[in-house]
């Protein structure tokens, strides 16, 4: 069993076609192990009764927006080490430095290809 049968990755997003973009790409990587969440507090509440591997959270979402959500993943014991992408329409280079700042483990910009997400995977968890 290689490391893309065993990944579990939660996807954040409160836009549902982004959501299905991330998805969609994630399949294409042959990743199934994977949940969905359109709040960034639920998904918090989520992660910290079942972390997973790998988040992959939209910056930009009402309430708890994707640095937040990191900020709380890296301050809780059971989420800390819970790797993190930000996935972000707008790099800005301040935004993108306080996610540095909190944690984050890479970023990928939207748009993105399939080819672009395994890229950005691979440098948090290894070969898939």
């Amino acid at each position: 069993m290689g490391l893309r049968d065993s990944l579990h990755v939660m996807i954040v997003d409160d836009m549902a076609t982004s959501r299905g973009l991330v998805t969609q790409a994630i399949e294409e990587l042959g990743v199934w192990n994977y949940q969905t969440e359109a709040d960034g507090a639920v998904a918090l509440r989520r992660l910290a009764a079942h972390p997973v591997h790998l988040v992959l959270s939209d910056y930009n979402m009402p309430g708890m927006d994707g640095l937040a959500l990191l900020h709380a993943l890296r301050t809780n014991r059971s989420t800390a080490r819970i790797g993190f992408i930000l996935i972000t329409g707008r790099p800005d280079r301040e935004v993108l430095a306080k996610a540095k700042q909190l944690g984050m483990n890479n970023y990928l910009p939207k748009p993105f290809t399939t080819a672009q997400m395994k890229t950005c995977i691979e440098r948090v968890v290894g070969p898939l």
